[in-house]
């Protein structure tokens, strides 16, 4: 059996039998089941506690406990029975390790957002690419980066940038569209051939912002003669090439940088540029998505370091999108905030989490079998599930 499965159904079980820890579990909440059915119930049964149910008053668990929070969670699903609530109940290792059983539900959902996140934002990336649009992925971006803080303060922990110790770097990105590449030949053109044009980009575009490597270390020999204040044309970049090595090695080739200089080389070095960062800023957006997606399919990594590595593979994407806003001459995105100590929520959630309660040890009363035939829907015939 799936073991988050068996959580799920060991906290819901150890609250019947004891729903006094519920007192322990304010930190978890209805959405961090992965099954309807138990949402629906954990729901009815935080439901039944802010109504005062007698239950939690005496230190005798009446069986209308287990049967008033079916009725309460009958009215949000179908399915649920009082035989399933009963199975709950006799599944229950230890009710006293409730909070455990919750801390493996909270990893369990952990793990899920992210992944859903993560698919949403390379969705948007992809489909900004084909549009030639950045807004989308901005936003889902946005999102993901909220979703992130939040999950860290549910788990107690803080959200801090790290890169865990064996990972690997972004997963490379497919082939570049031909459109692409044709923008950035002929933005490489108009800087070899019009000069000064490199003042126009040289603030916000990178060599990591062009699709191939050779575009991409072309644009760095133009930018090292633009630094020492030399000439640009075809000869002083052909010779800056060869100086470092990139024709020996096969990487950029004299054909390659004499077409690039016969091209038509007359274009907005700026309005070229933004078309290349735009579409570097979506490649890495869908990059970033991958890596998060990745992650968080890996069960070894806990919750903390889930939530930091993701923070980690979206800064790729925070450096691009900063140098996009310079790029179009909106303003920066605002720094990030500065690293505070745990609010008292988060180191109670996180102490609540490790100290189980001593469970009310009240005889069980099995529910008398029905002569009546059921008239509950039922979509599942399995003992485990509703």
């Amino acid at each position: 059996m799936n073991p988050l499965l068996s959580a799920e159904q060991a906290v819901l079980g150890a609250i019947l039998l004891d729903p006094g820890q519920l007192a322990h579990l304010g930190w978890l909440a209805p959405a961090h089941f992965e099954r309807p059915a138990h949402r629906a119930l954990f729901s009815a049964m935080c439901t039944l506690r802010d109504k005062h149910h007698p239950a939690l008053a005496g230190d005798d668990v009446p069986l209308s406990w287990i049967t008033d929070a079916v009725a309460e969670a009958g009215r949000h699903v179908r399915g649920l029975t009082d035989v399933y609530a009963h199975s709950l109940v006799q599944g229950c290792p230890h009710p006293e390790h409730a909070p455990v059983y919750g801390r493996m539900v909270l990893e369990g959902a952990i793990h899920r957002t992210i992944t859903q996140h993560a698919i949403r934002l390379h969705q948007a990336a992809r489909a900004d690419s084909v549009r030639g649009d950045v807004e989308g992925a901005l936003h889902q971006a946005d999102v993901l980066t909220g979703v992130l803080r939040d999950l860290s303060e549910s788990w107690g922990a803080e959200a801090r940038p790290a890169l865990p110790s064996g990972s690997s770097p972004l997963p490379a990105a497919p082939a570049p569209a031909e459109s692409v590449l044709d923008d950035e030949r002929f933005l490489l053109s108009v800087l070899i051939e019009q000069p000064g044009s490199m003042d126009a980009v040289v603030n916000w575009l990178r060599p990591s912002d062009f699709s191939t490597t050779a575009h991409g270390l072309l644009y760095q020999c133009l930018g090292a003669l633009h630094h020492r204040g030399e000439p640009i044309d075809r000869l002083t970049v052909l010779w800056e090439a060869q100086r470092r090595g990139l024709l020996a090695d096969g990487t950029l080739t004299r054909e390659q940088i004499t077409a690039l200089a016969d091209g038509v080389g007359a274009g907005d070095a700026d309005w070229l540029g933004q078309q290349v960062i735009r579409s570097s800023l979506t490649r890495t957006a869908a990059a970033s998505a991958r890596a998060v997606r990745d992650a968080a399919e890996d069960e070894t990594l806990t919750p903390g370091r889930l939530i930091s590595h993701a923070l980690h593979a979206l800064g790729p994407l925070d450096d691009v999108r900063a140098r996009w806003d310079t790029a179009i001459g909106g303003t920066s995105p605002p720094p990030a905030p500065e690293a505070r100590e745990p609010q008292a929520e988060q180191v109670h959630a996180a102490l609540a989490r490790s100290t189980p309660r001593a469970v009310r040890h009240v005889p069980y009363r099995p529910a008398r079998p029905s002569t009546a035939p059921s008239t509950t829907p039922s979509r599942s015939h399995h003992r485990d599930a509703p």
